[in-house]
């Protein structure tokens, strides 16, 4: 079977989706598959070497060139953007016919190539496995108008890319169903399939060795709660701060480790109250096979989502998390995939905007009761083992490549 894999990025870039993209092609080449994938050479976080990761026998990595002006404004990722998309179109357009493609969402609407593939090779099957909503999440955010010409327009070009999926992957209930009511003129066949982290990085032996070392400041004189990744439109910290202002003076810090669009609006608020007990780091740029040294010594992970992302986008540090056997902190909306996951396992406390009090007496409890933190560190790992590791999501996507098997 001839499958190409759509992504901006690709191994060795750190973002969660050049990972995602590297660890699906590099089983479906091991099943047999001949894999292409289609990348570009540019950074999530910073500009990449020229290094090339992950070619087998099966796999072919295509990485386009791109003008990589990076992040620092929309302008330049517009322009990183639009490169992409026009070299993507001709290159897809080229190759012979192939049997899946598989179209990730970074960057939004680059299923369009899968489309112009599809149309000329009308047996292809096109798969989009979607990671963030656009243009809802824009949207919602305010950064284009609802209703306006650029939203029309963009929404019109959803639809003609949803005519010609054959199948939608999403990661919750709440994605899928917000994608159906707004782009899908038809009962469009679809999966729940969770991101997920390499059992074999986050083998036993180094989550058990991590606990050993303490690499966040701090961490052995205070119960670490920790936050990795985006600050963005999408997070809200506001119940995170109540609660670290009622903790002020005990042995507690949270360390939220990232960047992005809110990252200064989190830090002047942190400011503003006097909460020494909140740091923050910039974004950890280390590969993912290193991020257990990153993330040992904390106690507990901390997740948040604000009410109107659920359904938009799905926090993707819930799963090294739990490979770590870090009891989650969720504060955000009620049926998320991080809200079901900790009521599926009992892997940690799911909480709405609003419920300091109740955070904090979470955290007092892990503190006094060493025996009830392994309990939940324990179930933790038990739902990573089981729920979102590859060697349990990966098999799932036979199903929507070989539908009829």
């Amino acid at each position: 079977m001839r499958v190409l894999i759509l992504n901006q990025f690709y191994i060795p870039d750190i973002s969660p989706t050049a990972h995602l993209a590297a660890s699906l092609a590099e089983d479906r080449a091991a099943r047999g598959d001949d894999v292409t994938v289609m990348t570009s050479r540019g950074g999530y976080v910073y500009p990449q070497s020229n290094e090339r990761s992950g070619a087998t026998k099966n796999l072919r990595i295509v990485h386009l060139w791109t003008p990589q002006f990076g992040k620092g404004s929309h302008l330049r990722r517009l322009i990183d953007y639009a490169s992409f998309y026009l070299l993507t179109m001709l290159r897809v357009a080229t190759l012979p016919k192939q049997d899946v493609i598989v179209s990730m969402t970074t960057p939004p609407f680059i299923a369009l190539a899968g489309a112009l593939h599809k149309t000329m090779h009308p047996d292809t099957r096109l798969i989009l496995w979607n990671m963030d909503c656009y243009p809802d999440v824009i949207e919602r955010y305010g950064l284009i108008r609802k209703d306006g010409f650029v939203s029309r327009m963009l929404r019109r070009i959803n639809r003609e890319i949803f005519d010609r999926v054959d199948h939608l992957v999403g990661l919750d209930q709440p994605m899928i169903q917000l994608l159906h009511s707004q782009y899908a003129s038809r009962d469009l066949p679809s999966s729940v399939i969770s991101n997920w982290e390499s059992a074999s990085i986050f083998n036993r032996g180094v989550y058990e060795a991590s606990r050993r070392n303490f690499q966040i400041p701090g961490s052995r004189e205070k119960f670490t709660i920790l936050y990795i990744g985006n600050v963005g439109y999408g997070h809200l910290f506001d119940t995170v701060l109540d609660a670290a202002e009622l903790l002020r003076g005990e042995p507690v810090q949270f360390v939220i480790c990232g960047g992005g669009a809110r990252w200064t609006q989190l830090d002047a608020a942190r400011n503003a109250r006097g909460l020494e007990n909140v740091v923050m780091k910039a974004y950890l740029a280390v590969p993912t096979e290193r991020l257990p040294e990153h993330m040992s010594g904390a106690k507990c992970s901390l997740i948040t989502l604000r009410d109107d992302a659920l359904g938009l986008m799905s926090p993707s540090k819930m799963h090294a998390s739990l490979a770590m056997g870090l009891p989650v902190i969720y504060v955000g909306p009620e049926k998320s995939n991080v809200d079901e996951a900790i009521r599926r396992f009992d892997c940690g406390i799911s909480l709405r905007h609003g419920q300091s009090a109740e955070l904090v007496a979470f955290v007092r409890k892990m503190i006094a009761d060493e025996q009830a933190l392994e309990a939940f560190r324990a179930r933790a790992r038990q739902a990573f083992d089981e729920a979102y590791c590859d060697a349990r999501t990966l098999p799932q996507f036979d199903a929507v490549f070989r539908p009829s098997e």
